[in-house]
């Protein structure tokens, strides 16, 4: 049986949370073993909205070497946010408020740019919210509830 290589991204969204290292290194190992390449959005989906900030343009990739002792490490090593829902932004707009602007687009852009079959986010129900609504733009996602 042929395995097809695959590009999957896996996020992290809403508040720290213990087991979230152990959930991307569950990922990371599991997508090497088929012979996939995983990547990770920075700070929940703001890697994708803002990769300026990122040294590694926002998406960072997964290496067995990257995820080798991480699991009993508070945190994520991939980042998180629970201020950066793609479909309400916070936005500045000229006046100096902040207004919610819809970049999700951006988000299934980024998503197609870099070439990725599937998403793995991990989060709440905030998170989970998102991932449904991302997936109604047509992108693969498989969800992982921390609440």
């Amino acid at each position: 049986m042929s395995m097809t290589s695959k590009r999957i991204a896996i996020t992290t969204g809403g508040g720290d949370a213990p087991g979230l290292n152990a959930v991307i290194r569950s990922v990371v190992l599991a997508a090497l073993n088929r012979g996939w390449s995983c990547y990770g959005i920075r700070d929940g989906y703001s890697g994708f909205l803002n990769p300026e900030r990122f040294p590694d343009g926002g998406l960072m990739p997964l290496e067995r070497e990257t995820v080798r002792g991480i699991t009993h490490l508070g945190g994520t090593i991939i980042g998180t946010t629970n201020v950066g829902n793609p479909f309400r932004y916070p936005t500045l707009d000229l006046t100096g408020n902040y207004i919610e602007v819809d970049r999700s687009d951006e988000i299934v852009a980024a998503f197609r740019k870099h070439e990725l079959d599937a998403l793995i986010a991990v989060g709440g129900d905030g998170s989970m919210s998102i991932a449904d609504a991302l997936s109604d733009k047509g992108l693969q996602i498989v969800g992982v509830p921390k609440t």
